[in-house]
């Protein structure tokens, strides 16, 4: 029985492994620094790192609260909120991106109403949008999970020396769960640097303006430019990589405390 279920795990160890090295394998490494100085790629680059890092802190602004209300106090409906919650989760991106861009584009009932704001859509702040509705979703629920971990009696006591609810949540509950709430940070930060069916939807694919580094594999496999889109995908793969080290120790360090 254990020989047989090494079989499956082989084959989905080949084919992560496989087509990780078919992808590099792929790049034309002789082309490989000139690629790297190359300004689309370097403003695909630059325009990933600073969207996703902008869609981290806001996401962390929005969703942490959002799951302190739903851990700490009786909010009504609270079944029905948190299946909401995971609908981003669920929703292929491309759908989510549809629905941005009825609700907030110039027919819909908020952008309709706005016209500055619909018509910005289409640059780096529709990317943000896109990029901050899913990685909200996977920071509300690591957050929910990291607050509901805490022993509640950390609270009653910070309670009973005289802190208020905001105090104890900055300095008694924080505290205690911030490396959970990092690792949520990290799975989060990943998603929204890899987004690209909401943004595709939302902001457009427009070379050197809304051009992530998703956006740039696909517009580069579009016109034919493999190499580009495959060293492209190549340093996803590199900040992908890192971001799962990190993870990893940030997790392992978790367990050794």
């Amino acid at each position: 029985m254990f020989r047989l279920a090494l079989i499956p795990l082989g084959l989905l160890l080949a084919l992560i492994v496989g087509s990780v090295i078919a992808l590099i394998a792929g790049l034309e490494w002789s082309d490989l620094t000139a690629l790297l100085h190359d300004r689309e790629i370097r403003f695909a680059v630059s325009m990933s790192i600073s969207t996703a890092l902008s869609s981290l802190i806001l996401s962390f602004l929005i969703s942490l609260p959002a799951a302190w209300a739903i851990v700490r106090r009786q909010v009504i409906m609270r079944r029905f909120i948190n299946v909401l919650l995971d609908v981003p989760m669920v929703t292929p991106p491309l759908v989510i991106g549809i629905g941005l861009l009825l609700l907030l584009g110039t027919k819909g009932p908020i952008g309709g109403n706005l016209p500055t704001f619909a018509s910005a859509l289409f640059s780096p702040l529709g990317v943000v949008i896109a990029q901050t509705y899913v990685a909200s979703a996977i920071m509300v629920r690591s957050a929910i999970s990291a607050l509901s971990a805490i022993d509640k009696k950390y609270i009653s006591t910070a309670y009973n020396l005289g802190l208020t609810p905001a105090k104890t949540f900055l300095l008694v509950e924080i505290p205690l769960c911030w490396r959970p709430l990092l690792g949520g940070c990290i799975i989060a930060f990943s998603r929204a640097i890899g987004e690209f069916g909401a943004t595709l939807m939302l902001a457009g694919a427009t070379r050197l303006k809304t051009e992530t580094l998703p956006m740039a594999v696909y517009l580069n496999i579009a016109s034919g430019e493999f190499n580009k889109a495959i060293s492209c995908a190549v340093i996803l793969i590199c900040i992908a990589v890192l971001l799962l080290i990190t993870l990893h120790f940030v997790q392992g360090s978790n367990k050794h405390d």
